[in-house]
This record gives structure tokens, sequence and C-alpha cells, in this order.
């Protein structure tokens, strides 16, 4: 089964300290974003692809405009608060695959099988948690975690929701741990898009050997 993912784009990127918006900063040759979309483009498991955007983000939304991607506002008052608006304004349809607009190196395959997973487990949500050596492995310091079964892990920045069967009273979720590049370097600073971007580098050059 298909599902429709949602990339969220309206945050101002704070601790990267850059003009640009963080959606907008280069990886390499391409806006984080368009790395982002490109991988939700590549999943099979993904039918629809939307963009949340806040007016913190106001030259994220004209270049997103410009790509063929369902654009959705929110009121840009943290990114919970517009998470749930994009959802239930995601063409009222459920469920959701949720994925921040700085995972620059997500792969449409990873994405296939965090849906997969979703499908399979049929709790009503899905979290992907990152341990923390894997960040560290890669030259990365997680700043946003999360308690696991007496672990704290970081978060991947992808998700699948159902809002219709938590509001049922559906609370359980299916925890889904990866240490995959994909989602272990996730960009907040300029360490970690040096980190992203040392990896392609090495990654390229190991093919061309």
């Amino acid at each position: 089964m298909s599902i429709v993912a949602l990339v969220m784009a309206g945050g101002k990127g704070e601790r990267i300290r850059r003009k640009t918006e963080k959606p907008l900063i280069r990886h390499l040759a391409k806006p984080m974003i368009l790395w982002v979309i490109e991988a939700v483009k590549a999943a099979k498991r993904i039918s629809e692809v939307y963009v949340a955007v806040t007016n913190r983000t106001p030259n994220t939304l004209k270049f997103v405009s410009n790509v063929p991607v369902n654009i959705i506002e929110t009121g840009g008052k943290g990114y919970h608060e517009d998470l749930q608006h994009a959802t239930l304004d995601s063409n009222s349809t459920f469920p959701v695959l949720t994925i921040s607009a700085d995972l620059p190196l997500l792969t449409g395959e990873f994405l296939d099988q965090v849906v997969s997973r979703y499908w399979e487990a049929g709790d009503p949500a899905l979290v992907v948690l990152v341990p923390l050596e894997a960040c560290r492995k890669y030259g990365v310091e997680s700043t946003s975690l999360y308690p696991f079964e007496g672990k704290s892990y970081a978060v991947a920045g992808v998700n699948v929701v159902d809002d219709r069967k938590i509001l049922e009273g559906m609370q359980e979720q299916e925890v889904l741990i990866s240490d995959r590049v994909e989602v272990a370097i996730n960009v907040n600073t300029e360490l970690d898009l040096k980190a992203a971007e040392r990896y392609l580098r090495e990654k390229s050059e190991m093919k061309s050997v």
C-alpha cells in the first residue's frame, strides 16, 4: 500500500547560523530540500508529495512552487503545531509519512522500508530512531534525543502518523531503530553539513576505484 509524504520545511534553522533558509542551504550542488524531494519521488511506496512551509521560509515557498509537489502553508507556531496543521490539511489522506527537510542523504529505498514496516506493524504511528553511536560514527552529535527502553536515541526526523487512529484513542507506536547513514546525518550545524558532504565524496571516490 502507498502513503502520502509530507516534507517539513518551515523552520528557521538557527543552529546552522546562515542567512539562507535552512531547506535552501546547498548540499554539494543542490538545496537540501531538493535532495529530500528527489528521494521521496524515487520511493515506490509514496503516492503523493506535500511540502509544508511557514512565514519563516518564504524563499523556500518560492523554490518549491517551481517543483512538482503540493504545498501547505502552516502557521509557524512550532514544529509539532505545524505538523498537526499540515497532516490535517494534506488532502485529508492518512496515514502520512513525515520527513524533515534536513536529511539530504535520504533514499527512496530507505523510505520504502519505513512504509513497509509501518504497514506490517499495524500501529497508528511509527518513529525512526538512530543509535547515538551511529551518529558519532559519521561525525555528528544529535541534540534531539528520545528515550526508549532505558537508552537515549537520536530522533531521525522520519515518522508515520495517522491522526484518525490517535484521536480514536490508539496510542501505540512502532519504533524502528536504524543506524543507516540516511538518517544518522541530520543537518543542524555546519559540522553536520560537512559530514554529509564528506560521506558522499568518499562514497563517490570508492565507486570510481
